[in-house]
């Protein structure tokens, strides 16, 4: 089944595009199938012009979306799943977080284990590599999730999901552009009592760091949790 691998971008730390080709062939060598690459460019930035060059050169089939104002992950990755064609959709973030081992039992599940949206969610040793503000706002979250939504998948934020091209619709009807997006995409998933989802256990690259997570974003956040809980499920 053939890939549509969406990554966002959004000040992406120096030396970013050597890491996007070697993940992307490391990857595509792993699943040995057609992967096409959709990089959204959430803030369109003259400084990444050489970056893209490359990878142009690189990755000839590569889609670029791009846009003069940040709006979000939310936004970008809907920018992305519009544009892909595929069988499969994964989405993860431009410094490819995660293991490639767990980007293969992403797409593994749903090419073969007859999984509808594939869900990484982070193994207990994650918390022990996170900065001590990440683990507080993503046990908080998660306590929230469980106790105000009762969703089977507490922890929705991990940056690593797929879904089949079907599930497309469910995904492009979520309106958080921001951090709470892929709780928004869950909740409703979990309302289409068709689709079978789950849960996967992921891992993080030993070598990733953390950038300082934005605090400012925490209140219109929670205020978004807050609309979540009276909306409607699509």
């Amino acid at each position: 089944m053939t890939v549509s691998l969406i990554l966002p971008c959004y000040n992406p730390p120096q030396g970013w595009e050597i890491n996007v080709w070697k993940q992307y062939q490391a990857f595509s060598q792993a699943i040995n199938t057609q992967v096409d690459l959709i990089i959204v460019l959430d803030g369109e930035n003259e400084v990444l012009k050489d970056n893209i060059t490359y990878l142009q050169q690189q990755i000839p089939s590569l889609r670029l979306i791009a846009y003069p104002e940040n709006q979000g992950k939310g936004y970008a990755i809907r920018q992305g799943v519009l544009q892909a064609n595929n069988d499969l959709i994964i989405y993860t973030d431009i410094d490819f977080p995660y293991t490639i081992a767990s980007m293969v039992e992403i797409y593994n599940h749903l090419a073969h284990k007859n999984v509808d949206v594939a869900v990484g969610v982070k193994d207990q040793a994650y918390y022990g590599q996170v900065p001590y503000v990440r683990k507080v706002i993503s046990r908080f979250l998660r306590a929230l999730i469980r106790l105000f939504l009762s969703l089977p998948i507490t922890d929705t934020q991990c940056g690593l999901k797929g879904f089949k091209k079907k599930v497309s619709p469910i995904f492009l009807q979520t309106t958080i552009n921001r951090y709470l997006f892929d709780l928004e995409f869950i909740r409703n998933c979990f309302g289409h009592k068709s689709l079978n989802i789950k849960a996967i256990p992921i891992a993080l690259n030993e070598e990733i760091q953390f950038r300082k997570m934005n605090t400012n974003i925490l209140l219109p956040e929670l205020f978004n949790f807050t609309l979540l809980l009276f909306k409607p499920r699509k």
